[in-house]
């Protein structure tokens, strides 16, 4: 049964709704919608970092920086663990920064052993730049919905994100 406003979603349903018309399918058809999002959002936010002259990683690090102790100023390990990446990975992309100029690595007053990555003015305007282009764009994204809505799809969204066995 197509309605005239169906998708290819709406088509993958009702497909197995033939072959399988005592299952309900209703998981299917939420986690494949939320896939299609995922990967429209994905692209939506590389052309924002991109704006910026920013890689997905690129931002990820710059903006933990920008939100940090209020100086911009953070550990290896703490960015590390902030951005979820191995201590190696986190190293590496450091050294990257630096080589363009966003950050650099300071010696830590506290601690011989540790070093300071610092956000550096270009590193903080293009983050910034990234996050004002990244923040219109999602808002595109979410036009049609009001805040009703989009309180709802926060709800649903946080639930479902608690059932997720890590």
């Amino acid at each position: 049964m197509t309605r005239s406003d169906d998708d290819d979603v709406d088509e993958v349903i009702d497909a197995w709704s033939e072959f399988l018309p005592d299952l309900d399918l209703t998981p299917l058809d939420v986690m494949s919608r939320m896939r299609r999002v995922a990967r429209d959002l994905h692209h939506v936010r590389e052309q924002a970092f991109a704006s910026a002259n920013l890689r997905a990683w690129e931002f990820d690090m710059l903006s933990q920086l920008r939100r940090a102790r209020g100086d911009g100023t953070m550990t290896p390990s703490q960015l590390s663990a902030a951005t979820r990446t191995a201590t190696a990975t986190a190293t590496y992309r450091v050294d990257r920064l630096i080589a363009r100029g966003l950050v650099e690595r300071h010696e830590h007053p506290d601690d011989q052993r540790s070093r300071l990555i610092v956000l550096l003015p270009e590193g903080r305007r293009r983050v910034d730049d990234a996050m004002r282009e990244l923040v219109r764009a999602e808002a595109g994204m979410l036009e049609g919905l009001d805040r009703a809505q989009i309180a709802a799809v926060i709800a649903a969204l946080r639930a479902i994100a608690d059932n997720v066995v890590h």
